[in-house]
């Protein structure tokens, strides 16, 4: 089992940045693969970014891509969400998601078996 726990949301201007941290616990955090999805109002859960394991490879989702930065840091069992240049469509929760270690990384929900509750992103224009 992994508990996973989401900080940092709020609400903030269009143009504005925002940073999301995601602390872990109940298993080994430095073998977890990391992702952070989103889900709008009326809206599907959306890949924001994932993160292997070793911090090797990561990947973005095509609405974020140049403006989000995926980080972990191992030793402190967290992984963070930089979000710089926020626009009102980036409104939504976001949710945290680990799963044991792959070899790419995976971009789909159902690839991932433990979540967060998720943090509440408002931008406002």
């Amino acid at each position: 089992q992994v508990q996973l726990a989401e900080s940092g949301g709020g609400l903030v201007q269009a143009g504005t940045s925002l940073r999301l941290s995601c602390t872990a616990s109940g298993r080994t955090f430095s073998s977890l693969d990391m992702a952070w999805f989103r889900q709008g109002p009326g809206k599907e859960r959306e890949f924001v970014a994932g993160i292997l394991w070793s911090g090797s490879m990561t990947a973005y989702g095509d609405t974020v891509k140049g403006r989000f930065t995926i980080a972990r840091d191992n030793a402190k069992k967290a992984a963070y969400l930089e979000m710089t240049n926020l626009k009102p469509e980036d409104t939504a929760v976001y949710l945290c998601a680990s799963r044991s270690s792959g070899m790419v990384v995976g971009t789909t929900a159902s690839r991932y078996d433990f979540w967060g509750q998720g943090t509440q992103v408002t931008v406002s224009s």
